[in-house]
């Protein structure tokens, strides 16, 4: 299947799977079928094509990414156009309302994140690291601290503008940021960001790369932390 294979529109309708005039089970059968949200996840910070999504979720077949597409874009949580030449590919981009989904992926994360069964050393895509952030930072302490903070991650740059303890993160060509971290997988970054290692230590083991001031890095990495466990 090619990123310019035809989608067929697949309709849902609010008590398919449950029968239940609640919310939550109507949200469960717009998203709650195997990759629905990761998909969401990861155009949460912009449009991607076909082959990037595929790139970011690598266990996820282009026969699945295609049906999920097609049942994200019927119930109108997502909408895909072709770029203008020279690039001439299409691209799939969250409606206002698939972007309105963040809050509650962000509540479901910190609650999930308190079971002792939760592992932050698993894979993690770029996307998904950045959205953390967002998810974890400490809302009481942010307002304290101004800062673009630039991250290269497996390739994919992104810009973290924090300003009055809001942190909106935007895709970059190029490293920006008064400070930039720079890794080639999540792994080392969550261990500096959640685990807490020392910035020396980091570098030393060649896994993270760090630029810029380095007391305000250690200020940021500050804002971040997984909730207690509860389970």
């Amino acid at each position: 299947m090619t990123e310019h294979a035809r989608i067929e529109p697949a309709k849902i309708e609010h008590g398919k799977w449950y029968d239940d005039a609640c919310g939550t089970a109507f949200a469960m059968e717009l998203v709650g079928e195997r990759w629905s949200m990761l998909i969401l996840r990861e155009l949460m910070l912009g449009g991607r094509r076909f082959s990037d999504l595929r790139a970011s979720l690598p266990s996820l077949s282009a026969k699945v990414l295609t049906e999920r597409l097609a049942s994200l874009e019927a119930v109108g949580a997502l909408t895909r156009r072709k770029l203008p030449p020279p690039a001439a590919s299409q691209v799939y981009e969250l409606t206002e309302w698939g972007y309105a989904a963040e809050p509650a992926m962000q509540a479901l994360g910190r609650w999930a994140a308190r079971s002792s069964a939760h592992n932050p050393q698993l894979p993690l895509s770029p996307v998904s690291f950045m959205l953390s952030l967002r998810t974890m930072i400490d809302p009481a302490a942010a307002p304290a601290l101004d800062l673009d903070v630039g991250f290269t991650l497996a390739g994919e740059s992104f810009l973290a503008a924090l300003k009055d303890g809001a942190m909106p993160v935007r895709r970059t060509e190029r490293p920006e940021g008064t400070i930039r971290f720079e890794a080639d997988v999540a792994l080392p970054l969550l261990r500096l960001f959640y685990g807490k290692q020392p910035l020396d230590e980091a570098e030393r083991a060649g896994a993270v790369r760090i630029t810029g001031d380095r007391d305000l890095a250690h200020r940021f990495i500050a804002l971040f932390a997984l909730p207690p466990k509860l389970a």
